[in-house]
Formats: structure tokens, sequence, C-alpha cells
């Protein structure tokens, strides 16, 4: 079954609000990755780290060069791929992406998935706008495409990338090798599944414009819209009641002036929207972040790892030295026999669950038997995650005296969730 021509691009969006929509001079991302309701998603962390030239990174599907350097990055990802859905580097930039079509067809062959290019210029960025840069560089140089999931089925897209920092966001939407990128300074912003850049474009592929032209798509005399140019759909229609986009972006106007990570999980959050989704495609983890303007304070990153954000614990990550792997978010790692390397592609998948998910998935099973105790067990987690806002409203106002006392608040949190689990089965 090619997906590419059958199923409806009505999942994922990504969200970013800046002042003056936002309260304490912060930057607020958000993604909810909505993905096969089978598939684990895994948080994850590496170090930075040093290689020697002429080394390789091995991607999902293929071999590039490595860099002389790459920064430390927390990652939410599927646990079948070596990319990611969404993630943050200890320099403040967050990236995530949404899958796009267009009159440009995908590329069937392997090559970088979009998902790899988010974890690339996570590793490879000090700010927003130097991601956009190494994504557009790795695009020429590589290409995007092959089959983004995990069984046979196979499902292709182009890809679009919301980018932000602690100074200001990028767009990047994508059509092959060909881009244009929107810079955002101020007010509130999100990318769903369409084009949504129009005619302010602040970057672009050099041959963009002439290779519409060459296709027709485009005459060069009436004014460029990258959207119009190169969607399907008018971009007039963005803005139609219903559409995904326009959903996002009035959940961001609802709160825009006072937009703060509360309000932010709270749109990740919202299923009426369709923002939050179920079905045979479902939120299969989520992610938000405070990314303060002021250059002296920490970033602080929230990851669910698990689906449902309704019943999910957003817990916070802050990059401090001697950080270590996550292993209660990790999945089982099956190295080079890892099926997914393996052609034909697999019939069964392999149990890619980690502690977490185990636990969340028989808390959710029992909250739908147990009334009582899942009310109970919402009640707890809840307060839980009040809790570890708190704690990250704290450092932002105090800093972090001690990063002993932080290094591992991730994995903490992760360890009490589990135990409200436990205790309740």
């Amino acid at each position: 079954m090619a997906f590419r021509n059958t199923y409806p691009p009505k999942s994922c969006d990504t969200f970013v609000a800046l002042p003056p929509a936002t309260v304490d001079n912060q930057i607020i991302f958000g993604k909810n990755s909505d993905r096969p309701s089978d598939e684990v998603q895994e948080v994850v962390f590496f170090p930075a780290a040093t290689y020697q030239p002429g080394e390789k990174v091995e991607c999902t599907y293929i071999k590039i060069d490595q860099v002389e350097k790459t920064h430390a990055v927390v990652l939410s990802r599927p646990s079948w791929l070596w990319g990611a859905e969404m993630g943050a580097n200890e320099h403040g930039v967050c990236i995530g992406n949404e899958a796009v079509w267009g009159k440009e067809k995908p590329n069937d062959k392997e090559a970088l998935l979009g998902m790899d290019l988010v974890r690339l210029g996570l590793e490879r960025s000090e700010t927003a706008e130097e991601a956009v840069d190494v994504l557009a560089g790795l695009l020429e140089k590589h290409g995007q495409g092959g089959n983004c999931m995990e069984d046979e089925a196979v499902f292709t897209y182009h890809n679009s990338f919301l980018i932000a920092d602690k100074k200001e966001a990028w767009i990047l939407e994508t059509a092959g090798k060909y881009w244009a990128a929107e810079k955002v300074e101020e007010g509130v912003r999100n990318i769903s599944n369409q084009l949504s850049i129009t005619t302010k474009i602040n970057k672009e592929h050099p041959e963009m414009r002439s290779y519409a032209k060459s296709q027709g798509w485009w005459d060069g005399k009436i004014e460029f819209n990258f959207t119009a140019v190169y969607s399907y759909q008018d971009s007039a229609k963005m803005t139609e009641t219903g559409n995904r986009y326009c959903t996002g972006l009035q959940l961001l106007n609802k709160h825009k002036g006072n937009i703060t990570i509360e309000a932010m999980m709270d749109i990740l959050r919202d299923k009426e929207s369709g923002i939050n989704m179920e079905g045979g495609f479902m939120t299969t983890g989520s992610m938000a972040s405070i990314l303060p303007m002021d250059s002296n304070l920490h970033c602080i990153h929230f990851f669910t790892g698990t689906p449902y954000p309704e019943r999910s614990v957003f817990k916070p990550f802050i990059f401090v030295q001697n950080m270590r792997q996550f292993l209660q978010t990790s999945s089982p790692s099956f190295g080079p026999d890892d099926p997914v390397k393996k052609q034909p592609r697999f019939q069964t998948k392999p149990d890619r669950k980690h502690a977490l998910y185990k636990k969340h998935e028989m808390a959710a099973a029992l909250m739908e038997i147990n009334k009582g105790k899942g009310s109970k067990m919402l009640q707890d987690i809840k307060a839980l995650e009040k809790k570890q806002i708190e704690t990250a409203k704290d450092v932002l106002e105090n800093g972090i005296p001690d990063t002993t006392k932080v290094v591992h608040l991730f994995s903490d949190c992760v360890n009490e969730e589990i135990t409200i689990y436990s205790l309740d089965n």
C-alpha cells in the first residue's frame, strides 16, 4: 500500500510562540508526534562528541560524512530509526518536523529521512538560522526520501521544519531538494501537514523559482508564493474552518499574550481540535520547551515519552554536565541484528517497548476498566507534573546553584511516574 497517495495528511503539529504572545520574555516551543498507534517513541540523550576526519555517521538508511564535533542532544524518536521527530540541543535549539506533500513527487529511494535531518540539524547547529543552513546543505548533497514506516507499508513524504532558539524561530519547507525558509521574530507560528510559507521568504534554494517556472507552476510574472506554486492546495484555503493548520493557529491565538508552558501543554492535549490524535495514527509522544531569551538562563524541555498526552506526564530535562542515558525511556537495542536493517522488510515487529511505555500502557488499560482507580491515578500524575513545572519555574527564577540537583531531573520524574502506575496496578 502506498500511503503517500491514499492516506490523508492529517497528522502532526508543531508550534512556537514568541513575545509579545508569551510572558516573562520567553519563547515557547511545542510539538505532538502523530505516528502509527503501535509504534513506540523513546526519549534519549546523546552527549557532545568529537570525531576524526573521514569518519561516517550511519543514519536510518544511508551513511554520510560525520562532522568534527556534534552537540549534546535530547531526542524524542520512533525507536526503530536513527533520527528523531523532535528534540533540542545544548545551545537551546529545538526542531520539529512535519510530513508535507505537493506537486513534486516524494522520493521512494533511501536517502535522509526528515527525522534524520531533525537530529543532524540539532547535532550540528548552535542557532536556529544555522540549522536552516545545515539542513539545506544536507538536502542538496544527500536528498530526502525512503520509507517512514517501520513495517512494509510505504509512507513517503517531503518535510517541513519548525526551528526555534532563544532569539527567534524559522520555518523551513521543502519539496525534494528545493526549499524556502521564513524567519519568525515575534507572535505565533505553527506548521502542520501542508506547506504554509507564502510570499514572506527570507532564504531559499537558488534554483527554487527557476525550477517551478520550468515545470509550468509559475509564470515568473505574478508575485512568487511558495505554497501556491509548490502545493496542490490553494494557499487561500489555509484559513478555512476545520483546516488543521488553521485549527492550530486558532488555539495559539486563543492564548496569545499569555502563552506559558502550561498553555502549550493544553494545546498539545486538545482532543476536540484533533491536535491530540486518536485512532490508527495517534499522538505517540509530545514535547514542550521553555526558551528564555535571557542568555544567562537555562532552557527547559519537557517530554512525555508516552502516547495520550492527556494522561501522560510532561517531564523536565535541563542540559547540565554529567548527563547519562535514560534507561527507563530507552527502547531495547538490537544492534546489527535489528530487522529494520534487513531486506526484505520483516513480517513481525520486534518488541521495542521501554520500561515507562510498558507501565503507561498497563495504566491506560486500567483507567478504562476501573474508573475509580483511573481517576486517582490521573490526579497523581497531574500532581507530579505540576510539581515538576514548579521546579522548572524555580530554576528560571533562581538559577541552578548545584547542577547535581537537576542532572537526574528527567530520570527521577520518570521513576516517580512509574511508581504511581505500579502502586495502582
